[in-house]
């Protein structure tokens, strides 16, 4: 994950066309650590290649389909407000990438296992409430 700020922290979210607003994430190859996979996915999903992981936030039981996430900061110099990444798999897919403030939350447009990502998150970050 990626985010910004250093009053109100704001984390890297995106828009799926078919599944609503979403964190990057993804499955841990076979040989790989989930540091790796979190670079990996983050590249794959957003076009953006973080060479390091700055932080590891601890892992987190979703209660989602027996998913477990781990959780890990990754370093990305200054981006933008938004942008569209389109990705290669899946046919392709245009991801509509924004900020999301930590202190808010989370709406009906996001599918509900992410409330608890973001809540989990948040408990690990400095978050400022504005």
């Amino acid at each position: 994950m990626v985010i910004r700020g250093q009053g109100a922290i704001e984390i890297l979210a995106f828009e799926h066309p078919l599944a609503g607003l979403q964190l990057v994430k993804g499955t841990i190859e076979p040989g790989e650590n989930s540091r790796d996979a979190a670079l990996r996915e983050l590249r794959e999903e957003s076009g953006l290649n973080a060479f390091t992981v700055l932080a590891d936030l601890g892992i987190w039981t979703s209660g989602y389909k027996s998913q477990i996430w781990a959780f890990h900061l990754c370093g990305i110099d200054s981006l933008p407000d938004s942008w569209i990444y389109r990705t290669g798999d899946g046919g392709g897919h245009n991801f509509k990438f924004f900020w999301h403030p930590l202190s808010q939350q989370p709406n009906e447009q996001w599918h509900w296992v992410f409330h608890g990502a973001l809540k989990y998150i948040a408990s690990k970050l400095p978050v400022r409430h504005s």
